[in-house]
């Protein structure tokens, strides 16, 4: 039998392997977390005392923050629409401060063409 193998059919890593070989298992605490949509997430936290467990919890379904508490999940956060320069400048300047704006850029350009 010529290039025969004695682990044929077998990789690296594939035996059984018990809690001896791969060490113990941190003991974990986990914590429910609900969104507006009430979706339930469960993250798992380390167990030590030192470890401070957050309010809030991204939902990875739908993206809202998730609280702990069922009855009142947070609010999800409302983005702000895209605003335009134009709309940027009408909330620092009112319309009367545009129209003059305007007629001194008029008389300038007239003046510089001549007419």
């Amino acid at each position: 039998m010529a290039g025969a193998s004695a682990i044929r059919g077998s990789r690296v890593g594939a035996g059984p392997m018990g809690e001896s070989e791969r060490g113990d298992v941190a003991a974990r605490v986990y914590v429910s977390y609900w969104c507006a949509n009430g979706h339930e997430t469960r993250p798992s936290f380390s167990d030590e005392t030192a470890i401070e467990i957050p309010s809030e919890w991204d939902c990875p379904r739908c993206g809202f923050p998730a609280g702990q508490d069922r009855a009142n999940p947070p609010a999800p956060s409302r983005n702000e629409p895209y605003k335009t320069h134009l709309a940027y400048v009408k909330e620092r300047r009112s319309e009367e401060d545009g129209e003059a704006l305007l007629d001194e850029a008029l008389a300038a350009l007239r003046k510089r063409r001549g007419g």
